[in-house]
């Protein structure tokens, strides 16, 4: 698979989703990037808050845009605030540098990017972890 496709966009988003209804999470929001940066499918369970599917894209986004994912640009942050900041400046503000935001490869190919949104950031990552794996790929997250 040279590409995502929109079916495994799907089972990575419905085994993130049951992941958190397993779990008994906050109701969440799953956006699933292609390496281009396009979303494939953003789902949002009933119940989630207003602004989590952004949340949910800047995570995404966020890990796709630096090649890494967004727990690895959480501790960047920590590290070189000033450079991240600058990144998300050019970034128009759309990077959210907090865990939940997962890189999908396959054989070293990246693929996309799942980003969840809705509980702990801890909790969302974990969502975004098992649907990739349960789609039969590697999760990066960081």
């Amino acid at each position: 698979m040279a590409e995502l496709t929109l079916d495994v966009a799907r089972k990575i988003l419905d085994a993130a989703l049951a992941k958190g209804v397993e779990k008994k999470l906050k109701p969440l929001v799953v956006t699933i990037l292609d390496a281009r940066g396009c979303v494939k499918v953003t789902a949002a369970q009933d119940g989630t808050s207003l602004m989590r599917a952004e949340i949910a894209h800047g995570k995404a986004y966020g890990a796709l845009a630096l090649g890494m994912g967004s727990r690895a640009l959480f501790q960047r942050a920590q590290e070189q605030a000033y450079f991240v900041g600058a990144v998300n400046t050019m970034a128009q503000g759309r990077l959210i540098p907090v865990p939940g935001g997962v890189l999908i490869q396959e054989g070293g190919v990246l693929l996309g990017a799942v980003g969840v949104s809705g509980d702990t950031s801890d909790n969302d990552e974990i969502c975004a972890v098992a649907g990739i794996e349960a789609a039969g790929l590697k999760a990066n997250a960081g």
